[in-house]
């Protein structure tokens, strides 16, 4: 497995944790690059629909 692989398992493992964990979670999205990658990261760690509110 590759080193980005790697961090993107890591990623989606803390977003459905933090999901699960805690009952008011949201995310920010400012339209810029970081925000938009975590909203990609959040749509592949729940199968295409994020249960997150943005």
């Amino acid at each position: 497995m590759k080193h980005l692989d790697k961090l993107e398992a890591q990623s989606v493992y803390i977003l459905r944790e933090a999901y699960r964990e805690f009952k008011n979670i949201c995310m920010l999205w400012s339209i810029g690059k970081d925000s938009t990658v975590l909203l990609w990261l959040a749509r592949k760690a729940f199968f295409g629909h994020v249960p997150i509110p943005l």
